[in-house]
């Protein structure tokens, strides 16, 4: 289960990183409060991380059985990245200074700044989405596979009535057939 939370952690992290490199370096959007967009862009820019995170963390869009279990944790994601935003921005007052990595123009809260708060978003919602993806289909699969080559094995033998009745309908099943 450790393992299942850094696995998200790191994966959120990584997602987060590249929509904010593509925020940063790509549109040039250093802090969202000088950005064209303003808190909009930041409550924008959270929506599309979370549905990202939703769609890749746990079980991926592209698993067999994922389809629907990723939309739904891409529309959950987005709803819960907006609020993660909002706290981000409303009581999380830590500024940070992140010139030397040109990813801001001085210091500037955590909020305002999308190489800190999209992936920090992106990685908790992660770490919770691995968390739970559990793996109980594979387990179920790998049972019921046990259980059909088990119920393969196993012969039935045919009683003397049961062999006497089978008979019977045989013999039946010619004198309807001549009418």
């Amino acid at each position: 289960m450790l393992k299942r939370l850094f696995v998200g952690l790191f994966l959120g992290a990584v997602v987060g990183a590249i929509l904010a490199a593509v925020l940063v370096q790509g549109l040039g959007v250093m802090t969202f409060d000088s950005s064209v967009l303003g808190a909009a862009g930041a409550y924008i820019a959270a929506a599309l991380t979370g549905v990202l995170t939703g769609l890749i963390a746990g079980k991926p869009i592209w698993s067999a059985d994922g389809k629907i279990e990723a939309g739904l944790k891409a529309f959950f994601g987005a709803l819960i990245a907006l609020g993660g935003m909002f706290v981000l921005r409303q009581w999380v007052h830590v500024s940070m200074d992140l010139s030397a990595l040109k990813a801001s123009s001085g210091p500037a809260e955590i909020g305002q700044l999308p190489a800190v708060s999209l992936p920090l978003i992106a990685a908790v919602l992660a770490g919770f989405f691995e968390l739970d993806n559990t793996g109980d289909g594979e387990k179920k699969d790998d049972k019921q596979a046990s259980a059909s080559a088990g119920s393969a094995k196993k012969v039935r033998v045919a009683g003397e009535d049961e062999a006497d009745d089978a008979e019977d309908e045989e013999e039946a099943a010619p004198a309807k057939k001549r009418r």
